[in-house]
């Protein structure tokens, strides 16, 4: 049974293909097109799902897409009633959202078939039951507290949920205007960072802020009822798009969101790129800090519902490693299982999963014990890219190719690490990653300067090996997706300087040999040279979508001032050519 999972025509619109139950392959649009977060249909992920599989359009039994627009229609409805110059904007909305309902057109369309051939059934599923089952049905449980939460999705912004067996069954929805991604958004739009996706940025700032506004920001979002909600003074009326605009080219813009209040109370907005003040650095810290207050809020009531360890997670604001870090502290839950694209493209893997499991009622038996089920690229066409880029490199076997790349870490050199499938997830895990020495106080500005010149407040991250951890890091949860923030011990800041950020924290990614022998056996080796069982780990990228095909990663290494580039099984130096 061939199930093919959709996130279309809303930001970061990806493809999942599901056989027989188990997700063999899943891939954002954005890393096909190197369009960040398109917003479009996912035409080409459709495509590389089904060369994925050696299947046709016309194989498809199912079709699931992580959207519906008739769910919680009745409170669509009274909000516009309720903000009466707001309807013409959902009547058209909706209208533009009927027309992209066409599944069968679309596919057809895109995949130049014709559509009477099609014998697809179509699904529809809401956007938070998806983020749930894209985290519950790939974990190893067969019972779990299931969490979700963004911006917003079908006009609801957090969803608790009790897991169990096959079944996901809704215990409370947060509806909009009230979010929690709403309100993080709104503080990073008002201090400058207006772009979608620039949340995580702020993340970083927050540490460098003090307490100063954690009061005032408190009277933005507070508690209610054992769930939240917004003063809604300080944020701009919702329109039709909910917060978020996506243009015809798929271009995804977010309205603005803060209303006058704010400046009223904080003072005149940062522009982008400007100078970031100690204003801007306290309200970030307020911003994280009582996001993180009603995020610990909602899941203590959550555990009250559902008295289990396990809690499954998804939706773009389980992306804020810093809470997820600290929740083991100030929650009952005692292990995670978060969705590694815990973000929109996560949708198509969880609308395909829930069809299986819940629809179709198919028992489970898959576990996502890694990431990578991206495009894979033959050593032959690396080495064809390689020649056309008229690029000198050595082949080497295994063992000499762990060994140079280790040497070249342990120098000190920035070394572009290319192997195997791709990532699934915004992460860089160990197959398309940027690697450096991660006890070299220089290197975080060298990588800077050289490749990535990201804002100086971002910290980069380091990948440990498993069993090291807890040596390491004051907590011992594992981290395989790099979705967890916890404080580096203290005598060990120094080893680590370069990922030790100015909280003493790293945002780690634990690896073990199961997960990614080869990255591990890197490490491993490097450890060798330097005592050191951890690498400095930065998406293999320079402000684009990270590098999907060899022939990005050739261009992202010659443009760049990367030392060296491991890919696939050959080594190309930059002094060399």
């Amino acid at each position: 049974m061939l199930i093919l999972g959709l996130n279309m025509f809303h930001a970061d619109a990806s493809a999942a293909i599901v056989q027989d139950g188990e997700v063999v392959f899943a891939v954002a649009e954005e890393r096909l097109n190197r369009q960040k977060h398109f917003g479009g249909f996912p035409s080409l992920a459709v495509k590389a799902c089904l060369d994925a599989v050696g299947a046709r359009i016309t194989d498809i039994d199912h079709v699931a897409v992580g959207q519906d627009s008739d769910a919680n229609l009745a409170r669509k409805v009274q909000y516009a009633l309720a903000n009466p110059d707001k309807i013409l904007n959902f009547i058209h909305l909706r209208a533009r959202k009927q027309a992209m309902r066409d599944l069968r057109t679309l596919l057809a369309n895109a995949l130049d078939v014709d559509a009477k051939l099609l014998r697809f059934q179509e699904h529809r599923l809401e956007h938070h039951i998806a983020h749930i089952a894209s985290a519950y049905y790939c974990s190893p449980w067969i019972k779990a507290a299931g969490f979700s939460y963004d911006g917003s999705g079908d006009f609801v912004s957090t969803m608790l949920a009790r897991c169990e067996g096959n079944d996901i069954d809704i215990l409370e929805r947060v509806f909009l205007p009230h979010s929690l991604g709403s309100f993080y958004s709104m503080i990073c739009e008002f201090i400058g960072y207006k772009n979608y996706g620039d949340e995580g940025k702020v993340m970083g700032l927050a540490p460098y802020g003090k307490d100063t506004y954690c009061d005032p920001i408190k009277s933005i979002v507070g508690l209610k009822n054992g769930s939240f909600q917004l003063d809604l003074k300080y944020f701009k009326p919702l329109g039709s798009n909910q917060g978020m605009q996506i243009q015809s080219d798929g271009t995804v813009r977010l309205a603005r969101h803060f209303s006058e209040q704010m400046e009223k109370l904080f003072g005149q907005p940062r522009e982008p790129h400007g100078e970031i003040t100690q204003r801007d650095m306290d309200l970030a810290y307020a911003m994280q800090h009582c996001f993180e207050k009603v995020f610990f809020h909602l899941l203590n009531q959550l555990h009250k519902k559902i008295p289990v360890e396990n809690l499954a997670m998804a939706g773009g604001c389980a992306l804020n490693s810093v809470a997820n870090g600290k929740l083991f502290d100030s929650t009952p839950f005692r292990h995670t299982w978060i969705q590694p694209a815990a973000g929109d493209e996560g949708l198509a893997i969880g609308a395909a999963l829930h069809t299986y499991h819940s629809v179709l009622k198919q028992p489970r038996r898959y576990q996502m014990k890694n990431s990578y089920l991206g495009p894979h690229f033959s050593d032959s066409r690396i080495a064809s890219d390689l020649k056309k880029a008229d690029l000198a490199y050595q082949r080497l076997d295994r063992e000499p190719l762990l060994d140079t790349v280790a040497a070249q870490i342990a120098a000190g050199k920035v070394v572009g690490w290319f192997q195997g499938s791709m990532e699934w997830g915004p992460r860089a895990l160990g197959n398309r990653s940027i690697v450096a020495h991660p006890g070299l106080a220089n290197m975080k500005d060298v990588l800077n300067a050289r490749v990535k010149h990201r804002e100086w407040f971002r910290p980069f991250a380091p990948s440990i090996l498993a069993e090291h951890q807890y040596e390491y890091f004051e907590h011992n949860h594992p981290s395989p997706f790099m979705l967890h923030v916890y404080k580096i011990r203290a005598q060990k800041r120094q080893e680590l300087c370069a990922v030790n950020h100015v909280d003493d924290t790293g945002r780690l990614q634990t690896v073990s040999r199961d997960e990614n022998a080869l990255y591990y056996d890197l490490i491993k080796a490097f450890q060798r040279r330097t005592g050191i069982p951890v690498v400095l780990n930065t998406s293999f990228n320079e402000n684009e979508p990270i590098v999907c095909a060899p022939q990005e990663a050739i261009d992202c290494f010659q443009r760049t001032r990367m030392d060296t580039l491991a890919i696939g099984p050959f080594v190309v130096s930059k002094s060399e050519n």
